[in-house]
């Protein structure tokens, strides 16, 4: 029998309709939010699921705060744009989404057949690194979004805030570097802005 001919060793699930909508076809970003609370257990359920993203090397550079007092989003707010304050102030939660530029120091233990000799690559290779924790976590951050669908919550990413004055209020001393902000609760009164357009699919998809 060729290599052709065998049957597959293994079948994965199809996401059925139900779960689309939610995830895709019918998820919006959220604009305004319930005074309904977001609990500890909801935020924890977005990380478990969100920590199983791709990433080069399983590298795992993607860093994330959870916001949820009205003085740490105080804190928050004095760094945000201006269109900005009042929805980071009215949500449940906020999660300050950031990259580790130390994530090589993890390599031994989420690559252990490698990581002793990918962190002492990576040691003293800062630029370097930078450039890969950027990526890298960009990609974790879009599984994150998803994955605050998955658990019945809506988010409202923004990137319009200063991420120099956020790193030094919340990351001071540290090797986290802020990238995005996102607001996650329940829906509130009129949270979505109308659907947008999307790239046509002649000018997105190429076949080769």
């Amino acid at each position: 029998m060729s290599t052709t001919d065998r049957e597959p060793q293994q079948t994965l699930d199809v996401l059925d309709d139900a779960g689309r909508k939610v995830l895709f076809t019918e998820a919006r970003t959220a604009n305004a939010f319930a005074a309904r609370a977001v609990a500890d257990d909801e935020l924890a359920m977005i990380w478990e699921l969100a920590r199983w993203s791709p990433s080069a090397a399983n590298g795992q550079p993607l860093r994330v705060l959870f916001v949820r007092t009205h003085e740490g989003k105080e804190r928050l707010g004095r760094h945000l744009d201006e269109g900005n304050r009042v929805k980071t102030l009215s949500a449940p939660a906020v999660a300050i989404l950031a990259y580790d530029v130390d994530f090589h120091e993890q390599m031994p233990t989420v690559f252990p057949a490698r990581g002793d000799m990918l962190r002492a690559a990576f040691a003293d290779q800062n630029e370097k690194r930078e450039g890969i924790a950027a990526y890298n976590s960009a990609l974790q951050t879009g599984v994150f979004l998803l994955a605050v669908r998955a658990a019945g919550l809506a988010a409202g990413p923004m990137a319009g805030f200063d991420r120099a004055g956020v790193d030094e209020e919340f990351f001071a001393g540290t090797s986290w570097r802020s990238h995005l902000v996102v607001n996650i609760g329940h829906p509130g009164a009129d949270p979505w802005f109308p659907r947008l357009p999307r790239v046509p699919v002649e000018d997105a998809v190429a076949w080769a």
